[in-house]
């Protein structure tokens, strides 16, 4: 099974790492799954030998994205995620960052989308104490969970 659960997560952490394989780490809230979620998990992927993905539970996007937010379950949005070919693991968490996660898994690499930038990420510190790196992702520029929203709520509101 893909999705695993945050318990678990020591115990497939440590079988990647007894097989020798480099561990890819990234997150977020993979709201509305698109076209620039998929071309940016398959890059991260793309950077070592197992992806697993910390997907933000409902709670968290909340916080992170007012209430009307997400707009798909937290179960819903992990199914989609542990559908790819790109991810190995999708493991849900209840904070607004990763931080935590990161520090159990001490990923190898930490990937995020271009969107954002090394000093501004809170997990930047915790990923350089245990010898990580960080390596941003190119975005796709206009692919966004905010803009479907935008553009169904712009053609409701026409009509």
């Amino acid at each position: 099974m893909k999705i695993i659960a945050r318990a678990d997560i020591a115990d497939i952490v440590r079988n990647i790492k007894a097989a020798g394989k480099n561990l890819v780490f990234t997150n977020g809230c993979f709201d509305i799954l698109h076209a620039g979620h998929v071309r940016y998990l398959a890059g991260a992927r793309a950077l070592g030998d197992c992806l697993i993905v910390g997907l933000n539970s409902d709670k968290s996007v909340r916080g992170l994205k007012g209430p009307a937010r997400p707009i798909n379950g937290q179960d819903d949005r992990a199914e989609v995620l542990a559908a790819l070919a790109a991810v190995d693991y999708v493991v849900i968490f209840e904070e607004t960052t990763a931080e935590n996660l990161i520090n159990e898994i001490k990923p190898d690499i930490y990937a995020k989308g271009g969107d954002y930038t090394v000093e501004k990420l809170p997990e930047s510190k915790i990923v350089a104490a245990h010898g990580g790196r960080i390596v941003l992702v190119p975005e796709v520029p206009g692919r966004s969970s905010s803009n479907i929203i935008s553009k169904i709520n712009s053609q409701a509101d026409s009509k």
